[in-house]
């Protein structure tokens, strides 16, 4: 698993890395995140992932969410173990006020639309298999999103008394809005607001610690990895921040993801849908078919038939599920809406039968005018293949 050795067992299916590495450019940039990427390149791929081989995925200063997407996507539902180093800013989007990972291009003002929104990682990676995934994060956050997320103020942090100790604080919990889902294992820290007198953009200290280490062609558990980073950092005067160290929830017995997950690794695809439907129905019967425990087995019916390669019954229960929620009085603009949304506009334009495509498109297209999302110009294009749609048999 990853972080665990720096081997798998053999026969074991190879590990994927995904090396993140986004900041703003302009006078809005807190951290040189791609300073960190010539050191974790020099670790070879197997150390970053800690099994005995390893495909290794680098997007830095990514200008697009849409590609920071489509790169996790893939990872996510890559076969075996699934490391992801993240460095970067998190801003806050002006209207739902949630924290997104700053790209290239992004302003204050534009966060909705050029930033990645960091519920999207616990949307991608809701299916991964317990314990097989790990986050290891070197995170700066403004003022505003600091204060947003709740972090507390410990010994030695902004506004309060006393210095930190040589390892900063001990860990809290989890922010809530910065939570990848359960069972994932997540390792690193989120960089304070920077004094108002500080003019230099900082180093992601923390990240380029943790690369050093597995340089030595070593990868320690993880818990090891992150107390000597922390250390490394607090030896060059760094203060870390809010310390974050959760290990990942490993296979829970009678617990149906597990069973959903095996089934799908051992292309059960039917097997895997089926199991999910029952627990659907049985949320819809407890609590009402439009209760979030009855959508969220809606929700993973969608994904596992995407992973089927059924796009065709992805893009409807998608649909469904955004039907739902706007009837519940969910608005337009909630991010649960939208992923629904924006996943059903996914999978539609990767159906093969045109009779099929045409009706679930006049439904998307009718969603669409409510729902506009993020990217500009969908519901254009949905009308755009619904014309071309038209004119084939």
């Amino acid at each position: 698993m990853p972080g665990t050795t720096s081997g798998g067992e053999p026969g074991a299916a190879p590990g994927t890395v995904l090396l993140l590495a986004a900041s703003p450019t302009g006078r809005g940039r807190l951290v040189d995140a791609t300073s960190v990427l010539p050191v974790l390149a020099a670790v070879p791929p197997a150390v970053l992932a800690g099994t005995d081989t390893a495909n290794v995925v680098e997007l830095a200063d990514p200008l697009e969410p849409q590609a920071v997407l489509t790169r996790l996507r893939a990872a996510a539902t890559a076969p075996g173990p699934l490391t992801l180093y993240v460095v970067g800013q998190l801003l806050l989007d002006r209207r739902q006020r949630l924290p997104h990972l700053a790209l290239a291009r992004t302003t204050p003002s534009t966060v909705r639309y050029t930033a990645f929104p960091w519920h999207w990682f616990r949307d991608e990676l809701r299916l991964r298999p317990p314990g097989g995934t790990t986050l290891i994060l070197d995170l700066h956050a403004d003022q505003e999103t600091w204060q947003a997320l709740e972090i507390a103020q410990s010994p030695g942090s902004p506004g309060s008394h006393g210095p930190p100790g040589p390892q900063g604080p001990g860990p809290g919990p989890l922010p809530p809005a910065l939570d990848p889902g359960r069972d994932i294992a997540v390792y690193g820290r989120v960089a304070p607001p920077p004094s108002r007198t500080r003019r230099t953009v900082a180093e992601p200290v923390y990240m380029k610690a943790v690369g050093t280490l597995l340089r030595s062609g070593r990868r320690p558990p993880d818990e090891e990895l992150h107390q000597h980073a922390l250390v490394r950092a607090a030896a060059e005067g760094t203060y870390p921040g809010c310390v974050l160290a959760r290990r990942g929830t490993g296979p829970l017995p009678g617990d149906p993801h597990t069973a959903i997950t095996e089934a799908v690794r051992s292309g059960r695809h039917a097997d895997a849908h089926a199991l999910a439907a029952r627990h659907e129905q049985g949320a819809a019967l407890a609590h009402g078919p439009s209760s979030e425990e009855a959508l969220h087995w809606a929700e993973v019916r969608a994904d596992l038939a995407m992973l089927a390669g059924d796009a065709a019954l992805s893009c409807h229960i998608w649909l469904t599920v955004a039907a739902a929620r706007l009837r519940t009085g969910q608005a337009a603009d909630a991010s649960s809406v939208e992923t629904a949304v924006d996943r059903a506009h996914h999978q539609w334009g990767r159906i093969d039968d045109p009779a099929r495509a045409r009706e679930l498109g006049s439904a998307l297209a009718e969603l669409r005018s409510r729902v506009p999302g993020r990217r500009e110009g969908a519901l254009d294009h949905v009308r755009r293949q619904l014309s071309q749609l038209q004119t084939q048999g």
